[in-house]
């Protein structure tokens, strides 16, 4: 009788603790639910690393204007520039996951924290969706005798080296944009690098430098003034932007790279969170507003969602990370 009762005290235990949790379990999950029924309920902050008056900043102003008409709540969109994208980041990922910290974040941070092996915008955050996308472009000066891609690469092959590209720093996208074509191509060019755009495309007018891969909006002034040519556009499909110039992958396969803004909330935020962001972003989008906006910015709308926002991120950061480490280019000291 005694281990009989001990038998049933036992089962009883065992079948109380597999009761309270399935109790925790569903009410972890119904706080999931009602915490995203009741979000929005206090403002919301956007990092932007990068300085006001740039385009993620003009962007991040527009849809948090589109947010706060759409929920009643203010969107405060807060600047912390350095360090690539870093300090953006560490505020960001220190920031509770409720949804009320974001990161507006772009292609240049990502390469940024992969260069410092700081973060894994994938790993350590949670993808709330890519917003627009935008195209670099691959120009020459235009005393450069040539005016398309396979023109470049057969001039830079039949000079090893001698050609000069220059980029608006060690590690930036520009840099890693031709690092990339040099080793799709096999052309051998020389990189300079300058202390940001102003010096680099000044440079780049008076024929010191002879290539350069930045934003197209970046280079269209220069383009009409018909003192550099744009070669080709790093997207795989033409841009809106630049629409009768080819793109490098119609003669490099393989070749792109895809300017972007997108946002991020720190990880463990809850999926129905994310998910009403998204979709708040997505119906941001299609307003004429925004929509006049993008195309101001030389951007275009690009409306994914978090897990396919995820994915490009994954592999965007696996081919950034091969290009660094094949290159050699680590933080300047």
């Amino acid at each position: 009788m005694a281990v009989a009762a001990r038998d049933g005290i036992a089962s009883l235990r065992a079948h109380t603790r597999q009761l309270l949790f399935l109790f925790a379990a569903l009410a972890a999950s119904g706080e999931g639910v009602f915490a995203a029924d009741v979000f929005p309920s206090k403002p919301i902050r956007i990092i932007i690393a990068v300085p006001h008056g740039s385009g993620p900043d003009i962007l991040a102003r527009q849809i948090g204007g589109k947010l706060t008409e759409a929920w009643g709540q203010q969107i405060v969109i807060d600047s912390r520039p350095g360090a690539t994208g870093l300090v953006g980041a560490e505020i960001v990922s220190k920031s509770a996951p409720d949804g009320y910290t974001l990161w507006f974040a772009t292609l240049t941070q990502l390469i940024g924290t992969t260069m410092y092996q700081k973060f894994v915008m994938a790993r350590d955050f949670a993808p709330v969706g890519m917003v627009a996308s935008t195209a670099f472009g691959v120009a020459a000066n235009a005393a450069l005798p040539i005016t398309t891609v396979p023109e470049l690469i057969a001039y830079a092959k039949a000079r090893p080296g001698q050609l000069l590209f220059a980029s608006t720093g060690q590690g930036s996208t520009g840099h890693l944009c031709m690092e990339f074509f040099k080793s799709l191509t096999g052309a051998e060019m020389t990189h300079v690098p300058y202390k940001g755009a102003v010096p680099a495309n000044a440079d780049l007018m008076s024929g010191q430098v002879q290539i350069t891969c930045q934003s197209v909006p970046s280079l269209l002034n220069f383009i009409k003034s018909g003192r550099i040519r744009l070669l080709g556009v790093t997207t795989l499909k033409p841009t809106v932007i630049a629409p009768d110039v080819p793109t490098i992958a119609e003669t490099v396969p393989g070749f792109e790279l895809l300017g972007w803004y997108g946002l991020l909330a720190p990880k463990g935020t809850p999926k129905e969170i994310v998910g009403k962001i998204n979709k708040a972003v997505l119906q941001a989008l299609k307003t004429p507003e925004v929509q006049e906006k993008l195309i101001t910015l030389g951007a275009e709308a690009a409306g994914t969602t978090p897990e396919e926002f995820d994915r490009s991120l994954q592999q965007q950061t696996k081919r950034w990370s091969k290009v660094l480490a094949d290159a050699g280019i680590k933080p300047a000291p």
